[in-house]
């Protein structure tokens, strides 16, 4: 079971950060001490935010983050970032720049 929560996670992870959040208790509040950086990271950077919030609570002891939690936290970075980025790309291949305006790539 948790394995597929962890998949559901990277897929939906602005979903599983406010399941976390919400049936979570203080897991978020223990690796942040606050609200706006969960809520900045929900908005921006969620698997980052989930793999923080992870690495400060179950791995090591708790409050100190470990290597493989650094780890974790850089994918989840790249992750958020490839996921921005790929939307950006898929867009901009998608419409090509004419004199006349945007049109479609085969049209």
């Amino acid at each position: 079971m948790p394995c597929l929560v962890g998949c559901l996670a990277v897929v939906f992870p602005r979903i599983a950060l406010f399941f976390v959040w919400l049936f979570g208790g203080d897991y978020l509040m223990r690796a942040y001490e606050g609200w706006i950086f969960p809520l900045l990271g929900f908005l921006f950077l969620p698997l980052t935010t989930l793999a923080f919030a992870y690495g400060m609570n179950s791995l090591g002891r708790p409050g100190e983050m470990e290597p493989l939690g650094w780890l974790l936290v850089g994918l989840g970075v790249l992750a958020d970032l490839g996921l921005v980025g790929g939307g950006a790309r898929s867009t901009g291949g998608f419409r090509e720049r004419t004199r006349d305006g945007w049109r479609p790539p085969n049209a």
